[in-house]
């Protein structure tokens, strides 16, 4: 079995584990303090007997919580705790204490354990069993919202720091001197021979770049947002290749509303243009569509595919921005993106997630 806790952990736990024990034993210690006689709460009552009681008790609660560990996985954040789990907990744990209450006093009539005899203690052990149940429940509880809490504080470090990654690629890449230097062309072509589409182009550059520049990019987009930014974007690259790159977008509208990481999609548009040769002789085509995921007949994700004409000139390419999507999705809706080459056609599936299944 992996350790649970590191050393301050369990130390904390023995501590309330003794604390646990001395609370619930609280009337038999008062009584030990008694200077009068005839005003104590339990008759013949020795230290031994309760410091062995107290030892038993916070012996128990150990146990107990360490079981529900185990067997419940309070110390895994990755689950999602049910409310059934928690009511099976309190069931297995009531049991578990009966069992340790009939074996302590197994142990007071066969080894001769010290314990107490007072007609009152008797009475109060359902109470007190029943605290105990209560206690060890809500300590598991709360040690599992404490490690979820943990873990989605990391999980969103991660995630933003990915995406500032994911901002910084595309700002590069739409920043480095051949890009800017390629559209600053464009425009000075369109400038010269077709002023009426150079306000346009214009318009659509500063739409991709002020979508790419936004400080506070969200972790998540509609589907809507990111076809409204790929369209810019498209309408820019055919400025630029004209009829030899060719769109085929074919979106639901009924999924308009769904979620994907920002840029996730020109990410794929991009690295097709980059890496494929676009000529009149083999024209690049890049479909875009929705497509129902076969596997999961309720699901639907976005396909984006081109065909495969690698270009001569380009060198080979470091994957970091499909990895860098690819981890994006895994940390954001813990799936991963399908990449295939097969038959002369890159293909790479987005899943996309209903909003109400993320809230």
């Amino acid at each position: 079995m992996k350790r649970v806790w590191q050393k301050k952990e369990l130390g904390l736990l023995i501590g309330i584990s003794l604390l646990v024990g001395c609370l619930i034993h609280f009337p038999e210690l008062l009584s030990l303090t008694d200077a009068w006689g005839n005003k104590q709460l339990f008759q013949h009552l020795s230290p031994v007997e309760v410091l062995v009681e107290i030892a038993y008790a916070s012996f128990s609660f150990w146990l107990l919580f360490l079981i529900n560990l185990r067997f419940f996985r309070f110390n895994d954040p990755t689950i999602r705790m049910r409310w059934w789990t928690l009511g099976l907990s309190f069931c297995v744990t009531w049991l578990l204490s009966k069992l340790l209450g009939e074996l302590f006093v197994f142990l007071h009539h066969e080894w001769g354990i010290p314990a107490i005899h007072s007609r009152i203690h008797l009475y109060l052990h359902p109470i007190r069993d029943l605290v105990v149940i209560l206690i060890v429940n809500g300590t598991c509880y709360i040690y599992y919202l404490i490690r979820a809490h943990q873990a989605m504080v990391v999980q969103n470090s991660a995630l933003q720091a990915e995406n500032s990654r994911n901002q910084y690629l595309a700002l590069k890449n739409q920043l480095n001197p051949h890009m800017l230097f390629n559209s600053l062309n464009t425009l000075q072509s369109l400038v010269r021979e077709q002023p009426d589409k150079a306000e346009d182009y214009i318009r659509e550059l500063s739409r991709v770049l002020r979508y790419t520049l936004q400080e506070n990019v969200g972790q998540t987009v509609t589907l809507r947002e990111e076809m409204d930014f790929v369209e810019a974007y498209r309408y820019l690259m055919q400025m630029r290749y004209e009829e030899n790159l060719r769109f085929e977008v074919e979106v639901n509208p009924a999924w308009l509303d769904d979620l994907l990481p920002p840029l996730s999609v020109q990410t794929l548009v991009e690295n097709a243009i980059k890496h494929n040769e676009i000529s009149r002789r083999k024209p690049l085509t890049i479909a875009i569509r929705t497509v129902t995921l076969s596997e999961e007949p309720n699901a639907h994700g976005l396909l984006v595919a081109n065909n495969l004409q690698p270009r001569r000139d380009c060198p080979a390419g470091t994957g970091v921005g499909l990895a860098n999507l690819s981890k994006r999705y895994d940390l954001l809706f813990g799936q991963a993106i399908q990449i295939s080459e097969a038959e002369g056609c890159f293909r790479a599936t987005l899943p996309l997630q209903h909003k109400s299944s993320i809230e």
